[in-house]
């Protein structure tokens, strides 16, 4: 996801004009949080101590443990209708609050899974344990995507016990966003009565930074696929066979790096063929964003950046196409030396898709691709996990405009349109499935470390991402949209 990482938050300086005009329920809202904000942490910890790992099976009475604590305390903060509705996966948590069914209504997305905390040696703190340090809360999922789900739930209480909801306000939190949301298609396509309202709102993003808050507009695609490579029948003595027989590995490097050639483009014929082209003025107003790169590779404790030629960075993470590698094996890998030539090796490999690029296209060209680039000498197999495809939020409905004020309010700073570079496949499945276009009000920061040993959220960011998303419903409301 495209995140920078912000100042403290002690050096904000807020617009004085917007901070003047903040209005009465805003006071409200602000004061509410600061009044509860050790409970709202409390709570928060609570969930945060469920291993809610959706990728391994082992954890799966952990996945139903978590939607069972989202069920409870969406009871506690007023929704009705809660419910625990089963998939062919793990459970969807359904709650709402229907005010009055004139109103408009936001449907709140959001996933209580996380994933798998491996390395777990990597961790100052075990990931199931969470900790505050230094104004973070360190833990897996505390924002990708726990802390930022539970600020919705949070805002309901709050406008529930303020009696200042304005508008109808329907739940739907997922534990399979982690793997695919596999079985959200068929959830959607069997309630669409039950989730029919005006936007969608998410928080599963991030923001530029404290200083600088962005909104997401857009977000990237993916194939992920596996990729098996099979040699001799069996491990072999490598000073026996090797130089005689194909190693696995020795293959599999070679392919994959065969994929990217030394300009960063992406060699599978056909890859291209459908990428949205961005104008010059919006590539332009992109890098106009405050970013330091010296500050960006300081922060990541590299040298210098890597990628397409003819592409800045925050144009490589967010508009163009990539391929990484998540994850290589094979072979021996245990303590000491052991001298085996490998009779296979493995491969994870996700695409981030643009706009226009199909997730089912790309992973055909790559299965064809792998298949025809594999020496006689191995076997190779491609298996596709889960894709998604990429999605651009507009910028001019009534929606994106009540969030912009709502930060405007929250912030005193009025947020800067931007795309990321991760994948929240289902935006683009909401638009098909229930047409509905998505406002994606995230708070996370590039320093946040989702999916990466020591994630964390700060405390602030929390705390006001549950001020914000009240403020949101407030101006939604009263702009009135047509419905």
């Amino acid at each position: 996801m495209l995140r920078l990482n912000g100042p403290n938050v002690d050096n904000l300086n807020p617009n004085p004009l917007l901070m003047s005009q903040a209005s009465q329920p805003a006071a409200t809202i602000k004061a509410y949080v600061e009044a509860n904000k050790d409970r709202f942490l409390s709570e928060l910890m609570d969930l945060l101590r469920i291993p809610s790992v959706s990728a391994d099976s082992k954890f799966k009475p952990e996945v139903q443990r978590a939607a069972e604590f989202i069920k409870q305390q969406l009871e506690a903060a007023g929704a009705e209708n809660v419910a625990l509705c089963p998939t062919q996966g793990h459970p969807i948590v359904f709650g709402e609050k229907i005010v009055d069914p004139a109103l408009p209504t936001v449907l709140v997305y959001g996933h209580y899974d996380v994933q798998p905390a491996d390395p777990y040696e990597l961790w100052k703190s075990p990931p199931f344990e969470p900790e505050i340090r230094d104004g973070r809360i360190y833990a897996r999922g505390a924002c990708d995507d726990k802390g930022q789900a539970y600020m919705h739930v949070k805002a309901l209480e709050l406008m529930m016990r303020a009696d200042m909801l304005p508008c109808n306000v329907k739940f739907m939190i997922e534990g399979e966003e982690e793997v695919g949301s596999e079985h959200l298609g068929d959830f959607l396509r069997d309630n669409r009565e039950r989730l029919a309202a005006d936007v969608i709102l998410i928080s599963d993003t991030g923001i530029l930074s404290n200083e600088h808050p962005s909104i997401t507009t857009g977000l990237r695609g993916m194939s992920y696929v596996l990729v098996d490579v099979v040699g001799p029948n069996r491990d072999l003595h490598s000073g026996m066979y090797g130089g005689a027989v194909a190693n696995p590995i020795n293959v599999l490097c070679d392919m994959i790096a065969s994929l990217v050639d030394d300009d960063g483009r992406i060699t599978i014929p056909g890859f291209y063929d459908d990428v949205a082209e961005v104008s010059d003025e919006e590539r332009k107003a992109m890098n106009a964003a405050p970013f330091s790169e010296e500050a960006f590779k300081k922060e990541l404790d590299v040298a210098d950046v890597k990628g397409e030629k003819g592409y800045t960075t925050l144009e490589r993470k967010s508009i163009r196409p990539t391929l990484d590698v998540n994850g290589i094996w094979g072979g021996y890998t245990g303590e000491g030396a052991k001298t085996v030539l490998p009779s296979e090796a493995h491969a994870k490999i996700s695409m981030r898709l643009v706009p226009n690029q199909s997730s089912q296209k790309i992973t055909e060209l790559f299965t064809r691709h792998f298949e025809s680039i594999a020496p006689k000498s191995v076997k190779v197999k491609v298996t596709p996990h889960h894709g998604g495809e990429p999605a651009v939020t507009p910028t001019d409905s009534v929606a994106y405009q009540a969030a912009s004020k709502a930060f405007e309010e929250a912030w005193g700073k009025t947020p800067i349109p931007l795309r990321e570079g991760g994948s929240i496949p289902i935006v683009a499945l909401f638009e098909k499935e229930l047409g509905l276009k998505s406002v994606l009000l995230g708070f996370g920061l590039d320093s946040d470390a989702i999916h990466s040993p020591n994630e964390n959220f700060h405390v602030f960011n929390y705390l006001k991402g549950i001020e914000t998303i009240a403020l949101f419903y407030q101006h939604f409301a009263a702009m009135n949209p047509e419905r």
